[in-house]
């Protein structure tokens, strides 16, 4: 495999475009997406065109708009690229159908902003993001809008904060007498997973319709003994990982890392950054690719935020950043970050963003299955807060309390021995329980889930702190003394927003109090987390920056809650049908069984001993029948509640439906340890967990 030449194969890409496009058309292509000039339709038929005889050279039939509607995954609708021509067809795609496509808008959810009986939505290109040959079609990446202009998707929102960004971080820069074409935020979202063997999989009900087990007795193995992260890959893991790693590269995207996560079948992809709306798209690909790779090998890839319980779940650590087109890193703090006073203002801002707009940061990641994980010792909890080091948390400490700065020397590493090298050591250590850290110059958002499109949080973060930067620069611009007004403007930022800082450990017992009297908020689950986004502040940050209107904004929020409602809906009934037809009876046969040797045995022999065949008897029993109330009740709940009316529904399966599965499963579960293995139903822990040989 010759890898520099099969990288991005598959895209076309600026090479792709240089060499086929007219010069001009290139040209002014690349302005629109270097620069962020709007685009000239006139070049839409010679780059449609040239992206048809692209296409079909690679074995494509047909087209696509790919888009990102509000189900929070893709959605395509295949075209082909045929015309009638006489009794014959030719091969065309036209520049009307490169830049508009009409898919039905009826059917997404549109939060109560598109009605359902007016059905007439677009796609339009978007020509930020590389379009791909997939399996004999070209895929178009694009935004969905309703015929009223509503954003239906996360593509174009998500575009939209990155022009706010670009717009508001161009003041900060020009207060510092620094000029660029663009500010463009980047992203490196990294990706974990499991993996287990598909045969078993398919025998679990609840995998299959859930993403995750609902029932399961612990293996007597977890992660306690710490050896498979970064352990050795088995081999038919690495065969997946070698296989994906070849077919990412062919899409061009740049997946760098692979190893072994925390837990037992766990693992994970880090690619490198790139420009959000890409990173994005290409993260989105990565998880279509790593199912019909996985399934290839004979496994299946589980993206759910928590699959397994007992053992670590999986998440999306988003590694977030803003750039200048000359290269210029805004959250690069330099040798002297004291001296730095662009890097302190943006630094303030992002510090400032965070703390006014916690809740809805927190609401951004926000999903039935990543409660399952936020809090649960192995990622961050669900209090926001911001991780910055010994250097910058020194360096913002004396900064409120008027104190000078004593910058730390610079060190190196060493194990003491003349065989080991001496190593530069980074300035800060890395903090895993929080959720917003600074990494070196940039920050990591480690909240995401791992099924989750990172778009939400992204829009959430660019329009936050492009906020923060309009606010700062509108002070600013009018200052004359701009060194003294920075540093006074730094100070009272820092000093007011000190709270959202926390540098340590964010899974200590003390920390939870201790955010509730800084008055930080602690919105464990869904439920609680998402109506923080119809408060009016929340709200008209998003259209103050030019975002969402204010049906937009509303229509996420309760979009967020229905699919929330709708999921736990979802797992109480695949509990109750796996209970119910499977679980109890096979306990009630196996029980059956035990009953009928106690019986065989004292036929034969009345002094024979069966205490323990008793014991288990009446112990399971019990359980089953305790089971059988727990299902009832489970039933009975779940039918009062209203799920159309998804606001109180949903507080109604945060707080009612949801423990009443955690007592259905903690019965079921302790049966599993008890009832014969040829007579439990579905895979155990152990077979899903540990079957890849």
């Amino acid at each position: 495999m010759n890898l520099p030449e099969m990288f991005g194969e598959n895209v076309f890409n600026d090479s792709v475009q240089k060499e086929t496009l007219p010069k001009e058309v290139y040209k002014a292509l690349r302005e629109t997406i270097e620069a962020g000039k709007q685009l000239d339709v006139s070049i839409a038929g010679a780059v449609a065109a040239a992206m048809k005889d692209w296409a079909v050279s690679k074995g494509a039939t047909h087209y696509t708009h790919w888009f990102q509607p509000l189900t929070g995954l893709t959605a395509e609708k295949h075209d082909g690229f045929i015309e009638p021509d006489g009794d014959k067809v030719i091969m065309r795609l036209t520049g009307k159908s490169l830049i508009v496509g009409e898919p039905d808008a009826s059917s997404f959810p549109s939060g109560g902003s598109r009605a359902t009986y007016m059905a007439r939505g677009y796609t339009a290109w978007d020509p930020t993001s590389p379009a791909f040959v997939k399996e004999g079609t070209l895929y178009i990446p694009t935004i969905f809008v309703s015929y009223t202009g509503e954003t239906l998707d996360k593509k174009a929102p998500l575009l939209r904060s990155m022009n706010a960004i670009d717009k508001q971080a161009k003041r900060i820069l020009k207060l510092f007498g620094i000029e660029c074409r663009k500010v463009a935020t980047t992203v490196g979202p990294e990706q974990e997973y499991f993996l287990i063997p598909e045969e078993e999989y398919e025998r679990r009900k609840d995998l299959k319709l859930t993403g995750r087990t609902l029932f399961g007795a612990p293996a007597s193995r977890g992660q306690e003994l710490e050896d498979h992260y970064f352990g050795v890959i088995k081999p038919k893991i690495g065969e997946f990982m070698r296989d994906l790693d070849k077919e990412l590269w062919s899409y061009g995207i740049l997946s760098k890392t692979k190893h072994n996560e925390v837990a037992p079948a766990q693992h994970e992809m880090a690619p490198v950054f790139s420009t959000t709306n890409v990173a994005v798209d290409t993260n989105m690909l990565t998880m279509e690719i790593m199912k019909k790779v996985a399934k290839r090998h004979g496994l299946v890839c589980l993206l759910h935020e928590k699959p397994f319980r007992g053992i670590n779940g999986s998440g999306k650590h988003n590694n977030w950043s803003m750039s200048t087109d000359t290269g210029l890193n805004l959250l690069d703090p330099g040798p002297n970050p004291e001296t730095n006073s662009l890097f302190k203002l943006v630094l303030a801002a992002v510090i400032k963003a965070v703390d006014d707009y916690q809740g809805v940061l927190r609401a951004s990641v926000a999903s039935a299955g990543n409660d399952h994980r936020l809090g649960a010792n192995e990622a961050p909890p669900a209090i926001i807060s911001v991780y910055l080091g010994d250097q910058l948390g020194a360096l913002v400490d004396s900064i409120v309390k008027g104190e000078s700065y004593k910058a730390s020397k610079k060190q190196e590493g060493s194990i003491g021995v003349p065989e080991s090298p001496i190593f530069p050591k980074d300035a800060t250590d890395r903090n895993r329980t929080s959720p917003f850290a600074f990494t070196g110059n940039k920050f990591e958002f480690r909240m995401l889930g791992s099924q989750a499109n990172v778009a939400d949080a992204n829009i959430c973060l660019n329009t936050i702190v492009a906020d923060a930067f309009d606010k700062l620069a509108t002070e600013l611009e009018s200052k004359k003394d701009l060194a003294k007004a920075v540093d006074e403007v730094v100070a009272r930022e820092l000093k007011a927003h000190y709270r959202i800082i926390f540098n340590e450990d964010g899974y200590g017992p003390e920390w939870e109090p201790e955010a509730i009297k800084r008055g930080l908020l602690n919105n464990k689950n869904t439920a609680d987390a998402v109506p923080v986004f119809y408060e009016d502040k929340n709200v008209e940050v998003f259209v103050k920056q030019g975002v969402y209107t204010k049906a937009e904004a509303i229509a996420r929020a309760d979009i967020r809650l229905e699919n929330y409602v709708k999921i736990i809906n979802i797992e109480a009934l695949t509990m109750i049908e796996m209970a119910k037809r499977d679980i109890i009876p096979s306990v009630s046969d196996f029980v059956a069984e035990l009953c009928q040797n106690v019986a065989s045995k004292k036929a034969v022999c009345e002094n024979i001993p069966v205490n323990a065949e008793k014991g288990l008897i009446e112990k399971l029993a019990a359980l089953n029948d305790k089971s059988s109330e727990l299902v009832a009740k489970l039933e009975g709940d779940l039918a009062k509640i209203n799920k159309e009316d998804f606001r109180p529904a949903s507080q109604k399966m945060a707080h009612v439906i949801i423990p009443d599965m955690e007592e259905l499963r903690a019965a079921v579960d302790e049966m599993e340890t008890l009832t014969s293995a040829d007579y439990w139903p579905y895979p155990t822990y152990y077979d899903l967990l540990y079957g890849v040989k």
